[in-house]
């Protein structure tokens, strides 16, 4: 019942977060005066990652400890869970109400210490499963990233105290806490996840263990890719050149692990689950290729200068590689229920994920050029239908009947 349950509510969350996205472009595509714009996307952004990512990755580190340890470990987090449901529905609720201020950050600042909670525990019964596998590397510096990432959020507060308006620390602040974590917390969990499957097969494990290293040294450095305007030494573009080969030569690893063993990973994972798998890989691939490009200055002074390109590739980051990533996962498992209404939904949203990129990506294009795309805002609202639908639908499939990997 314990992952039955919170997958099912991690679905409801995605909703929310679907809902909430669709509101925001049928405002920018029609009129609804009476709802402020920053504050929904605030919401919708917040929620996003603490009701809908962060949830069902701890739920799904949960339960690899539920495997390994016995499922009374699960009793464990269930107040820690409920907790970040608390904060996570506080903070969807206040944003939209007040935007910043003193309700919004008191549910944000308790979801980092729910979050650090979280760290302590799992750290510790991680630590009380023998051997030394690379997928608890993964984990361990999944949350350290974190952990770390909260600094951001601090930093902001400190300015806002202080009435600081200097817009690079701002802006510094805010991708500080989005890069840590989309490149940490989120792939290093999700990593964490695909390595326990992967390391069982022949010859893998040193390769893995190897990728784990070098996208774990390029973490850091990685961050100064997002604030590329700042001033900085010559030095550090060394870095940031070095961080970008150590993530692609990783990411080559992962992919030849994948491609020796593929007669095995047919057998471990569903049909379903490999093609939602191979488009979460594209998807990473793509952010890859953009964040290499990103390393010249003036492309990162003009990627980072149009907003349609910062929103296209955030959602590449979260729909295209994180949620589906997700998705496959379950699937794969049999976590969920993989029922003809399940894959239409399931489909669904995977097609609205990528009419959503394209969109963006054609908007984002046009912006360079400082060009409008005709209708190009109803086109956005259509794909935000496609994506509310498609999750919901997957959603109430998912409350239909066990999984089929809590049968008896």
């Amino acid at each position: 019942m314990f992952i039955s349950k919170w997958i099912n509510i991690s679905f409801f969350n995605l909703f929310l977060v679907a809902l909430l996205g669709f509101t925001l472009r049928y405002k920018i595509a029609f009129s609804l005066p009476w709802l402020d714009q920053k504050n929904v996307l605030h919401s919708h952004s917040h929620f996003a990652f603490s009701g809908w990512v962060s949830h069902i990755l701890m739920v799904l580190l949960i339960y690899y400890l539920g495997l390994k340890l016995g499922e009374q470990i699960y009793s464990r987090y269930r107040l820690l869970l409920y907790a970040n449901l608390i904060t996570s529905y506080g903070m969807l609720i206040s944003f939209i109400l007040q935007g910043y201020a003193f309700y919004s950050i008191s549910f944000s600042t308790l979801s980092i210490f729910v979050f650090l909670l979280f760290a302590i525990y799992y750290w510790k019964d991680l630590s009380r499963i023998s051997g030394n596998p690379v997928s608890h590397k993964w984990f361990k510096w999944a949350l350290i990233f974190g952990v770390i990432s909260a600094l951001g959020p601090f930093a902001l507060a400190y300015q806002m105290v202080q009435k600081l308006a200097d817009q690079d620390w701002y802006l510094g602040s805010v991708y500080f806490f989005l890069h840590f974590q989309y490149n940490g917390w989120f792939l290093f969990a999700g990593m964490g996840l695909l390595a326990d499957k992967l390391e069982a097969f022949d010859g893998a494990g040193m390769k893995l263990r190897t990728a784990f290293y070098l996208f774990c040294a390029a973490c850091v450095p990685g961050y100064f890719l997002s604030v590329l305007w700042m001033p900085f030494v010559n030095t550090i573009y060394y870095l940031l050149l070095a961080a970008v080969f150590a993530q692609l030569a990783g990411w080559v690893l992962i992919l030849q692990v994948v491609i020796k063993n593929i007669g095995g990973i047919k057998n471990q994972f569903s049909k379903p689950g490999r093609l939602l798998f191979v488009l979460s890989a594209l998807a990473f691939t793509i952010k890859l290729i953009l964040q290499s490009g990103s390393i010249h200055p003036q492309l990162s002074q003009l990627s980072y200068g149009f907003r349609p390109i910062i929103i296209g590739y955030l959602h590449l980051v979260l729909l295209g590689v994180t949620t589906i990533f997700i998705l496959a996962y379950v699937t794969s498992l049999k976590l969920i229920l993989t029922s003809k209404l399940m894959l239409g939904g399931l489909y669904l949203f995977v097609a609205g994920v990528i009419i959503n990129e394209l969109f963006l990506m054609i908007q984002g294009v046009a912006a360079l050029s400082y060009k409008v795309v005709p209708h190009i805002q109803l086109l956005l609202f259509g794909a935000s239908t496609i994506l509310l639908a498609g999750i919901g639908i997957l959603f109430i499939a998912s409350l239909n009947r066990k999984p089929l990997a809590e049968k008896k």
